[in-house]
């Protein structure tokens, strides 16, 4: 969902938490997923999962920069040989290492993330 100037509009994440959650208790993975701003193009995505309780996001590598703020429930965010467990209200930078999410309870958090800009060439830089 990526919006021009033109076509701003507010997202209400209350909304859509829930609407998550209730597509993740019918999924087999026990999670869900929905891009709130931004796409595959764009440099700023923003991702808001829903994991049920006990479900996970395995280890994986990190993006150049990321943040995780817990919109609902509690989360454990495991990285190299240290974990953080966060609840309603709190954000964190990612580790720029290998890291896993854990739901503790049914939880949505959201995911920001900003991907490595493309470095400018001379043709391009001028």
């Amino acid at each position: 969902m990526t919006q021009d100037s033109s076509e701003l509009q507010a997202v209400n994440l209350t909304t859509r938490q829930e609407k998550l959650l209730a597509t993740a208790r019918t999924s087999h993975a026990h999670r869900a997923a929905d891009t709130v701003y931004g796409s595959r193009d764009t440099v700023l995505r923003q991702t808001m999962l829903a994991l049920l309780a006990g479900s996970h996001l395995a280890e994986h590598d990190s993006p150049p920069e990321a943040t995780l703020h817990v919109l609902t429930g509690r989360v454990r965010l495991t990285g190299q040989n240290r974990t953080w467990e966060l609840e309603p209200g709190d954000l964190i930078a990612i580790p720029p290492e290998r890291h896993a999410v854990t739901a503790l309870e049914d939880s949505v958090f959201l995911l920001t993330v900003i991907r490595a800009v493309p470095e400018a060439t001379e043709s391009t830089a001028a």
